[in-house]
């Protein structure tokens, strides 16, 4: 069975074809980093994460690009979300940018998501972005008005391709607030003009400004991958507008297809109901992670197809981590077992059948994968692995080494490699929780002592963790820590 792919341009299952055989080109919308990783992003990045894996495990190259938006995404205000935050805060735009996407990049890590191969951000590339709405410019796509750039979606014949919104349907003022000096309700920033207080501005042929949050991906998504490339992932939140804008100024401007595959993963749901801070169930990645291993939130993700909306509960959590406990107790008997036997003869020939047993649950695995990423079946094609597995270490029968090496590698290429859920070395894992463990006990001490005007007891709580690499940031949601 060859890969099959749901292309939400097509709204069809599609067997993949990359342009260049065995080398994938493929683009994530990032973050816009003005706030901590949710539990939203958990989904959306797992998802992809395990997308690059099966991709690679299966032979590809892969060039995974994913952007860090730091200016352009506008709130329907027409105010940047940097900005605003920055203004709440009292700091820099570029210092809001540079920490929260540090903090991005640890709760990918702690997620065991691995770092895209390029990560370009939006203010390192206005240079680009001001060459492509010049090109837009100059064929007719887009108007100048008081030294804002509009791109004229009628101009597009194909607007809305993506989403199937028809121009006549579309309300005025989808992302922000409609101006009298649009052509068409519909028309989206290419370039705003900065007024005099805006911080954030670049010197552009339209005069001091800053890009529109669109034409970042355009741009970026060229500049690495070329004008058509294979795979464009995002959030299916974002399908209108952003990734519809992201076609329309694309294809105008390079006459060419963008992108060529589409995949969007389902919305999350915390406890039934939408996250908002104003409703008090926003949660953070780094607070999920407080409660919860790593890889139970991974499970938890992967136990739903990418693009089913999910809903996370505490008690999706607990089913989530028992089913990683399940896995893991297999995986750590047979690793037991095979430390055991390292200097023991090859055991009996009446096991070696169960090799054929592996390759009937790898098969099983990677059908499920192939069809459209289908990690709840991955996982089910595991657990009932993990059963046979269970079943012969229990039976009492002598297990040669090779059996017990081939489980083992089953579990490190399938639960490992491809879905980032059983380590190499569980050892590691366990010693990086045990050392957060004690980090967090060390600050509840130090919080305590400076309650109980004890300031000498926190300072040294907080000098001797420095001298260990531990440097403590107190903020006003609480004390956060980082390692050198």
């Amino acid at each position: 069975m060859a890969l099959q792919i749901y292309n939400m341009l097509t709204r069809q299952k599609e067997t993949f074809e990359p342009l260049q055989e065995g080398r994938v080109n493929m683009y994530v919308c990032g973050p816009t980093v003005q706030d901590y990783a949710h539990i939203g992003h958990a989904k959306t990045y797992v998802a992809f994460d395990v997308v690059v894996r099966f991709l690679r495990y299966m032979g590809n190259e892969v060039l995974y690009v994913q952007n860090i938006t730091d200016v352009g995404h506008l709130l329907d205000t027409g105010e940047d979300r940097i900005l605003k935050k920055a203004r709440q805060v009292q700091a820099k735009p570029m210092q809001i940018a540079e920490y929260y996407t540090r903090s991005y990049y640890d709760d990918m890590d702690a997620l065991g998501v691995v770092r895209p191969d390029i990560a370009p951000r939006a203010s390192g590339h206005v240079p680009e972005q001001i060459a492509m709405i010049r090109e837009l410019i100059d064929k007719g796509h887009a108007y100048v008005v008081d030294g804002n750039v509009y791109f004229d979606v009628t101009s597009f014949a194909d607007y809305g391709k993506l989403s199937g919104r028809r121009l006549d349907e579309q309300e005025a003022g989808t992302r922000e607030a409609v101006r009298e000096e649009k052509r068409h309700p519909a028309d989206f920033a290419l370039w705003k003009r900065a007024e005099p207080e805006h911080i954030l501005r670049w010197d552009s042929p339209w005069g001091e400004g800053y890009p529109g949050w669109h034409i970042e991906c355009s741009a970026m998504s060229r500049k690495y991958l070329g004008e058509t490339f294979d795979i464009h992932g995002g959030g299916v939140d974002n399908i209108f507008p952003h990734n519809e804008c992201e076609i329309a100024q694309s294809e105008a401007a390079t006459g060419k297809p963008f992108a060529r595959y589409w995949i969007l993963v389902g919305s999350l749901t915390f406890d039934g109901v939408k996250m908002s801070k104003s409703l008090g169930n926003f949660l953070t990645i780094r607070d999920a992670l407080r409660q919860h291993r790593p890889e139970a939130v991974r499970m938890f993700v992967l136990n739903g197809h990418y693009r089913s909306p999910v809903d996370f509960t505490e008690d999706a959590m607990h089913a989530a981590t028992r089913g990683w406990e399940r896995l893991m107790g297999a995986v750590r008997l047979t690793r037991e077992r095979l430390r055991a036997a390292q200097e023991a003869p090859d055991g009996t020939d009446g096991v070696a059948a169960f090799e054929d047993t592996l390759t009937t649950y790898r098969a099983r695995f990677i059908e499920a994968m192939e069809d459209d990423f289908n990690t709840s079946a991955a996982i089910a094609a595991l657990q009932e692995l993990t059963r046979e597995v269970n079943t012969l270490l229990n039976s009492g029968e002598a297990v040669g080494r090779s059996t017990l090496e081939a489980i083992d590698t089953a579990y490190r290429e399938l639960g490992g490699q491809v879905l980032g859920l059983v380590p190499d070395e569980e050892t590691q894992a366990a010693s990086a929780e045990r050392e957060d463990g004690l980090i967090r006990i060390l600050i509840e001490l130090r919080n305590q002592a400076r309650l109980q005007k004890q300031f000498e007891t926190a300072d040294r709580i907080r000098d001797r963790l420095a001298e260990l690499g531990v440097t403590l940031e107190d903020r006003p949601e609480g004390t956060t820590w980082r390692t050198a």
